[in-house]
Protein backbone atom coordinates (compact mmCIF):
# COMPACT_ATOMS: atom_id res chain seq x y z
CA UNK A 1 0.00 0.00 0.00
CA UNK A 2 1.50 3.39 -0.78
CA UNK A 3 1.50 5.84 1.66
CA UNK A 4 2.77 9.75 1.68
CA UNK A 5 3.19 11.97 4.59
CA UNK A 6 3.98 15.51 4.30
CA UNK A 7 4.65 17.88 7.14
CA UNK A 8 6.48 21.11 7.75
CA UNK A 9 4.06 23.77 7.12
CA UNK A 10 3.74 26.75 8.87
CA UNK A 11 3.35 30.24 8.91
CA UNK A 12 6.50 32.23 8.19
CA UNK A 13 7.35 36.03 7.09
CA UNK A 14 8.20 37.08 3.68
CA UNK A 15 12.06 36.31 3.11
CA UNK A 16 11.96 33.55 5.84
CA UNK A 17 12.36 29.96 4.90
CA UNK A 18 10.34 26.53 6.03
CA UNK A 19 11.16 22.73 4.89
CA UNK A 20 8.69 20.81 3.95
CA UNK A 21 9.40 17.20 4.61
CA UNK A 22 7.52 13.77 2.63
CA UNK A 23 7.97 10.35 4.42
CA UNK A 24 6.60 7.83 2.00
CA UNK A 25 6.16 3.69 2.10
CA UNK A 26 5.00 1.22 -0.21
CA UNK A 27 7.58 2.11 -3.64
CA UNK A 28 11.07 2.72 -4.37
CA UNK A 29 12.64 6.14 -5.29
CA UNK A 30 13.51 3.42 -8.41
CA UNK A 31 9.97 3.32 -9.28
CA UNK A 32 8.47 5.86 -9.20
CA UNK A 33 9.00 10.05 -9.68
CA UNK A 34 8.13 12.25 -6.13
CA UNK A 35 7.73 15.76 -5.41
CA UNK A 36 5.03 18.76 -4.39
CA UNK A 37 2.41 19.90 -5.66
CA UNK A 38 0.75 23.29 -4.11
CA UNK A 39 -2.74 25.36 -4.41
CA UNK A 40 -3.48 28.49 -3.62
CA UNK A 41 -7.04 29.74 -2.75
CA UNK A 42 -9.19 30.20 -5.81
CA UNK A 43 -6.36 28.38 -8.04
CA UNK A 44 -5.67 25.28 -9.73
CA UNK A 45 -3.37 23.15 -8.12
CA UNK A 46 -0.20 23.44 -9.94
CA UNK A 47 3.45 21.37 -9.67
CA UNK A 48 6.02 22.79 -7.50
CA UNK A 49 9.23 20.81 -7.76
CA UNK A 50 10.19 16.59 -8.28
CA UNK A 51 12.64 14.30 -8.31
CA UNK A 52 12.79 11.87 -11.22
CA UNK A 53 12.60 8.24 -11.07
CA UNK A 54 15.92 6.59 -11.41
CA UNK A 55 18.32 8.78 -12.10
CA UNK A 56 17.12 11.61 -8.98
CA UNK A 57 17.21 14.57 -11.72
CA UNK A 58 15.33 17.38 -9.98
CA UNK A 59 12.71 19.75 -11.59
CA UNK A 60 11.34 23.11 -10.49
CA UNK A 61 8.73 25.31 -11.63
CA UNK A 62 10.16 29.08 -13.02
CA UNK A 63 8.77 30.88 -10.12
CA UNK A 64 10.59 28.77 -7.47
CA UNK A 65 14.12 28.23 -9.33
CA UNK A 66 17.28 29.24 -7.31
CA UNK A 67 14.69 29.59 -3.81
CA UNK A 68 13.65 26.02 -3.30
CA UNK A 69 15.44 23.06 -3.38
CA UNK A 70 13.89 19.52 -3.20
CA UNK A 71 16.35 16.57 -1.74
CA UNK A 72 16.01 12.78 -0.43
CA UNK A 73 17.27 10.53 1.62
CA UNK A 74 16.74 7.11 0.65
CA UNK A 75 17.39 5.55 3.81
CA UNK A 76 14.27 7.33 5.41
CA UNK A 77 12.52 7.19 2.50
CA UNK A 78 11.67 11.13 2.75
CA UNK A 79 11.85 13.87 0.10
CA UNK A 80 12.55 17.90 1.15
CA UNK A 81 11.08 20.63 -0.06
CA UNK A 82 13.62 23.54 1.57
CA UNK A 83 12.00 27.11 1.02
CA UNK A 84 14.12 30.20 0.99
CA UNK A 85 13.63 33.54 0.03
CA UNK A 86 9.25 32.35 0.71
CA UNK A 87 7.54 35.21 -0.52
CA UNK A 88 3.53 36.13 -0.11
CA UNK A 89 2.36 34.50 -3.11
CA UNK A 90 4.27 31.38 -2.20
CA UNK A 91 1.44 30.44 0.24
CA UNK A 92 -0.65 27.81 -0.29
CA UNK A 93 -1.64 23.95 0.45
CA UNK A 94 1.50 22.25 -0.45
CA UNK A 95 0.61 18.39 -1.43
CA UNK A 96 3.49 15.34 -0.94
CA UNK A 97 3.13 13.16 -4.44
CA UNK A 98 3.93 10.47 -6.38
CA UNK A 99 3.54 8.74 -9.87
CA UNK A 100 5.14 5.50 -11.85
CA UNK A 101 5.73 7.80 -14.33
CA UNK A 102 9.52 9.47 -14.19
CA UNK A 103 8.80 12.83 -13.84
CA UNK A 104 5.68 13.83 -11.81
CA UNK A 105 2.65 14.54 -13.90
CA UNK A 106 1.70 18.45 -15.33
CA UNK A 107 -1.79 18.11 -14.42
CA UNK A 108 -2.41 17.03 -10.71
CA UNK A 109 -5.46 14.78 -12.03
CA UNK A 110 -3.26 12.89 -13.44
CA UNK A 111 -0.91 12.17 -10.41
CA UNK A 112 -1.30 8.34 -8.86
CA UNK A 113 -0.95 8.53 -5.04
CA UNK A 114 -1.18 12.34 -2.56
CA UNK A 115 -0.42 12.76 0.71
CA UNK A 116 -2.27 14.87 2.93
CA UNK A 117 -1.86 18.81 2.14
CA UNK A 118 0.06 21.01 3.99
CA UNK A 119 -0.40 24.71 4.65
CA UNK A 120 2.40 27.25 4.08
CA UNK A 121 1.42 30.64 4.66
CA UNK A 122 3.81 33.65 4.00
CA UNK A 123 3.06 36.85 5.44
CA UNK A 124 4.04 40.38 3.92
Amino acid sequence: EVQLQASGGGLVQAGGSLRLSCTFSGFTFDDYSIGWYRQAPGKEREGVSCISSGDGSTYYIDSVQGRFTISSDHAKNTVYLQMNSLKPEDTAVYYCAADRSVTLPRSSLEVDYWGQGTLVTVSS
